[in-house]
């Protein structure tokens, strides 16, 4: 099968990940017998350096063009004066608006051969294996009114949560889509005790759930999920929340893997159906780390796992999504670490090193 694939490096580690991310799916294509069509483009600040703008007309042109989007990340010192008229991180708002995603899915797996790496205790961590669903386009982060304003006695600043039925149901049942392919449970998270916002969520979940009886649903309010998230982890299967909830809890989820350079995500446009194509914008969680751009040895697992993302939700692609998986828990099993979890008795690899053995486990069926 042929495919056309944009991919979008950005700033910091961006392209040093996301060139190890290419060269996976090109793996994938000499093992499985497809065919990847790249297109490149600028977004974030190295954007705003070349174009004035985060997001090029040029990018956002390839945004349509292609059948999923491989990023990397945006931002950096160099952009973050408060008195900067355009951030980099306004391409990847301007980004997800533009490609209509609303669902962020951020998979948290402990690889038992890392779990001596994590900040917690092996046994409290051991069997993790979850994901965490993130409303993507609603609540604080975009509703109106917002800002700030002078008044006699001060400064005044504003944010509004706001949520509609329909936001809520389209992603809700995302989480009951991929609940119901796993374990079959959802936990949908909330501050229903003390929010408007929170009551109609709950209440729309709850009506949801009556369509998924074979799928086990909870409420949490997101104060005792965070505490269960660091006393429990592997009690979760399917976590649900909407967009400032689930973006705390899902970088706090992160903390449970031994590095935040392991984990992938992908925001969608609607709900994943094994086998067929759609649309999707695929990212590694850890962010541009400026500290260690150019130096050769951030972890690519994270854009790796990505592309399986891709190739399973985007391109209908399920096996080759597992092998890439498998992939990386060889390599990991073979003992090769990229400087965030190397430990006495592992082998200390580069970032294309790292690639390079992904790589050949892929093509080798290992």
């Amino acid at each position: 099968m042929e495919f056309n694939i944009a991919v979008l490096g950005g700033d910091g580690i961006g392209p040093e990940v996301t060139d190890q991310g290419v060269r996976a799916l090109e793996a994938v294509g000499r093992a499985f017998g497809h065919s990847f069509n790249l297109s490149y483009g600028d977004i974030g600040g190295i954007s705003i350096d070349k174009h004035g703008i985060p997001l090029p007309d040029d990018t956002r042109g390839l945004l349509d063009a292609n059948d999923a989007v491989l990023f990397g990340a945006v931002g950096g010192p160099k952009w973050d004066s408060p008195d900067a008229k355009v951030r980099p991180e306004m391409g990847l708002l301007d980004m997800r608006a533009h490609m209509g995603v609303f669902a962020n899915i951020r998979p948290v797996k402990v690889y038992p051969q890392l779990a001596e790496s994590s900040v917690l205790k092996p046994n409290i961590i051991n069997g993790v294996d979850l994901v965490v669903v993130r409303e993507l386009t609603g609540g604080l982060y975009y509703a109106e009114p917002r800002g700030r304003r002078e008044t006699p006695n001060g400064i005044i600043a504003e944010d509004t949560m706001r949520y509609t039925e329909g936001e809520i149901e389209r992603v809700v049942r995302v989480g009951f889509e991929l609940a119901r392919g796993r374990r079959k449970k959802l936990t949908s998270v909330d501050k229903a005790n003390v929010l408007e916002c929170s009551r109609l969520w709950r209440t729309v979940a709850t009506r949801l759930g009556e369509e998924y009886p074979d799928v086990e649903l909870e409420h949490v309010l997101v104060d005792a999920c965070a505490m269960q998230l660091i006393q429990a982890p592997a009690s979760y299967d399917v976590i649900v929340a909407e967009n400032t909830f689930g973006d705390i809890l899902s970088d706090e989820a992160s903390v449970l893997a031994a590095s935040m350079g392991l984990l992938p995500s992908a925001s969608l446009a609607g709900v994943p159906v094994a086998g067929q194509r759609s649309g999707g914008l695929y990212e590694p969680i850890h962010g541009t780390a400026p500290d260690i751009a150019g130096k050769g040895i951030a972890n690519p697992t994270g854009s790796i796992l990505s592309v399986a993302l891709m190739v399973r939700y985007s391109l209908g692609l399920t096996e080759e999504g597992a092998a890439i998986e498998r992939a990386v828990d060889n390599v990991l099993e073979q003992n090769a670490r990229t400087a965030d979890i190397v430990t006495e008795g592992t082998e200390r690899v580069s970032t294309v090193e790292m690639g390079d053995r992904i790589v050949v486990a892929i093509e080798s069926g290992n």
